[in-house]
């Protein structure tokens, strides 16, 4: 199997295998992201590569030594043993990620008892001669029967690749390419070595294929969490337009039944502006994805109109808003400055004064949104700061934004938003208030 002349290259083929082998325990250890069954199913499995790697080294020595035959007997065993192990746990795997129940998978029992003949077949295997023997000198050489000792975890892999592609649909992309990718390079070398020696690269082919694994399957369980937290963020803000605040609506309403004695014309205007920001915040509900500013600028626009025609000459708004090509997550402004009118407003005390302001930087765009109120403590864990929270989540997830809070110089507070270059706009998309 090993001759004495092949030791140098030997040596660096199971070097490698045992570097990488390690390198993936550790990965596993500092990388969070996987589920348990996965991240169990992977350190036992580079466990095994590790020894295997070892087991590897042990044989290697023997050939410069002169031991006894049943030593190299043994360490012949034990290899082969380990180098079986991670076959039937890539099926059993596989039958998990597909959500089936291991116990009454057909799969996965035919795929067991072919380990289990190999396992037999490697354990007589010293006694009959026909796979494998040692000359009197420790030489290694293959029996005539060889191909057939190798041959029930050929059919297990094969079996194994043959499930993989039935249960496609049941799996995502990555993770079907994962399986891919780790199946096929151990059963190729499989074949190849029930007729040429090239046993050693068995070792090093099973280590990449399950780097190779581990790496997509992190990547799509990370992609598949952040699809999660965007689906909750999505979800958290349409609850917050669900649940718009009761007086507000009776106050409008309130408003506009005045109105219409006191100011047709403007009763007019507030039924508008209601009307308007009634279907921004239902349409809201429906995106998914960024917005333009200009959209969520104009939502917010027609919400303080309201408000103004409420609370006529004590709340003011002052705008600053020479730049408008980005892209923000819908219901972010809006809230941000209801929030604010919400929270920060003090009727026994002056005017209420709001500004908004944006501008470009260099790395993105740069959203302030500053009030003279009450103002808050940043630490605090009340309603107001549940509100921006679930902002700065969404923030985050839809476009890698970030969102901060601080006090304003004299009373109030400030709130800065920052939008990275990634979701800047071409002027054709801008449809402007």
């Amino acid at each position: 199997m090993i001759y004495w002349n092949d030791a140098y290259f030997i040596y660096f083929i199971i070097g490698a295998a045992l570097l990488l082998s390690l390198f993936g325990l550790w990965f596993i250890a500092i990388m969070p992201g996987v589920d348990h069954w996965s991240k169990r199913f992977f350190r036992s499995l580079f466990i095994i590569l590790v020894l295997l790697s070892l087991a590897g080294f042990g044989e290697t020595l023997t050939y410069s030594y002169k031991v006894p035959i049943w030593s190299l007997h043994s360490i012949l065993i034990i290899e082969t043993f380990l180098i079986s192990l991670p076959m039937p746990m890539m099926t059993a795997y596989l039958v998990h990620c597909c959500g089936e129940n291991l116990r009454s998978s057909r799969l996965f029992h035919v795929v067991i008892g072919m380990w289990a003949v190999f396992v037999v077949l490697i354990a007589i295997a010293p006694f009959i001669r026909i796979f494998y023997y040692f000359t009197p000198e420790g030489k290694y050489c293959r029996g005539t029967w060889y191909p057939l000792g190798i041959l029930p975890m050929t059919i297990a892999m094969l079996l194994t690749l043959a499930g993989l592609i039935r249960r496609r649909e049941q799996l995502s992309h990555k993770a079907f390419l994962s399986f891919v990718l780790t199946i096929l390079p151990i059963t190729g070398v499989l074949l190849v070595q029930m007729f040429i020696e090239i046993y050693p690269l068995i070792d090093i082919s099973i280590v990449v294929s399950a780097l190779s694994m581990y790496s997509l399957i992190l990547s799509d369980q990370i992609e598949q969490d952040l699809s999660r937290q965007r689906e909750i963020a999505n979800q958290r803000a349409s609850i917050m337009v669900l649940q718009m605040r009761p007086h507000f609506i009776y106050n409008t309403m309130t408003s506009i039944y005045c109105l219409c004695e006191q100011n047709p014309k403007l009763a007019r205007q507030v039924i508008m502006d209601f009307t308007t920001y009634l279907r921004k915040n239902f349409t809201a509900i429906a995106s998914a994805e960024p917005i333009p500013f200009s959209s969520e600028l104009e939502h917010t626009r027609v919400y303080l109109a309201v408000e103004q025609a409420q609370y006529e000459d004590s709340l003011f708004v002052d705008y600053d808003i020479p730049h408008t090509f980005f892209r923000v997550p819908p219901l972010t402004l809006q809230p941000i400055v209801e929030n604010a009118i919400k929270h920060g407003r003090d009727p026994y005390a002056g005017p209420f004064r709001i500004s908004i302001r944006t501008r470009k930087t260099d790395s993105g765009s740069e959203i302030v949104i500053k009030d003279n109120g009450r103002g808050f403590n940043p630490a605090d864990d009340d309603e107001p700061h549940i509100a921006l929270k679930n902002i700065q989540q969404r923030l985050k997830i839809m476009c890698g934004g970030s969102l901060m809070i601080t006090p304003n110089d004299g009373g109030g507070t400030v709130v800065t938003l920052i939008i990275p270059d990634n979701k800047q706009l071409d002027s054709s998309e801008i449809t402007l208030p």
